[in-house]
C-alpha cells in the first residue's frame, strides 16, 4: 500500500511538471529543534525522572509546486544531543548512563499554501524514514524506523525571492519497537524560484 502511495504522488508530480510552463517552488535552510521521548535514545533504559531530550540541528526541504496552492516536498533533517539516565540492574548499586544521540529524517509529501499579501500560511504531511545513532558512555544501538509528520507554518516575505520561515511539526516515529511522539520546530531563510 504504502509503494502504491509512493507511486501515486510521483506520477502525480510528474503530471503537474509536465503541464507547468516555468517550475516553481522554494528551498528551505534553517535551524531545528526536536523535543522527543527517551525511548528513542535506545531499548531497556530505565530512567529514575524520565525527561524529554531536547535536540538541536538543522531543516531543509525543497518544494515543487504542481499547483499554484499544492506542492511536494522532500524535507531532511538532522539533531543532535544527549540524555542521561539510571539504569538499575538486578543486583547491585544504580549505573548513571549518558547516551547521546544523532537522528536524521528523510521525509516526502504534499504542502497546501496560500499567500495572502506578504504572508503564505502553510500545511503538510509526510512520510519517510528517521535513524538514530546511540553512543555515550557504553557504545548504543542503532534503529531505522518509519516516520511521519503532520504541521504546519508561515513564510514572511522579505523581497521578491526571500522570505523567513517559521514551522512546527507533529513527528512520529519507532524506534526499538517503540512509539515517539516528537515535536519539531525549526526556522530559517526561503528562497522561492
Amino acid at each position: 500500500m504504502l509503494k502504491a502511495a509512493c507511486i501515486s504522488v510521483v506520477l502525480f508530480l510528474f503530471a503537474g511538471l509536465a503541464n507547468a510552463q516555468v517550475p516553481s517552488g522554494n528551498v528551505f535552510l534553517g535551524y531545528s529543534y526536536e523535543s522527543t521521548n527517551s525511548g528513542a535514545f535506545g531499548p531497556n533504559l530505565i530512567s529514575d525522572t524520565v525527561t524529554r531530550p531536547n535536540l538541536q540541528g538543522w531543516e531543509g526541504s525543497l518544494e515543487g509546486k504542481v499547483l499554484p496552492w499544492v506542492g511536494i516536498v522532500a524535507d531532511f533533517s538532522r539533531h543532535y544531543g544527549s540524555q542521561t539516565f539510571q539504569e538499575f540492574p538486578p543486583l547491585g548499586d544504580p549505573v548513571t548512563v549518558k547516551v547521546t544521540g544523532h537522528e536524521w529524517e528523510v521525509l516526502f509529501g504534499p504542502r497546501l499554501s496560500v499567500p495572502v499579501g506578504k504572508f503564505t500560511p502553510f500545511g503538510e504531511f509526510m512520510v519517510g524514514l528517521a535513524h538514530i545513532n546511540t553512543g555515550g558512555t557504553f557504545p548504543g544501538p542503532s534503529n531505522t524506523s518509519f516516520a511521519t509528520a503532520v504541521g504546519g507554518g508561515i513564510d514572511y516575505r522579505l523581497f521578491r525571492p526571500i522570505a523567513l520561515r517559521v514551522e512546527g511539526d507533529y513527528l512520529r516515529t519507532s524506534f526499538f519497537s517503540t512509539s515517539q511522539n516528537n515535536l519539531r520546530l525549526s526556522t530559517g531563510i526561503v528562497v522561492r524560484f
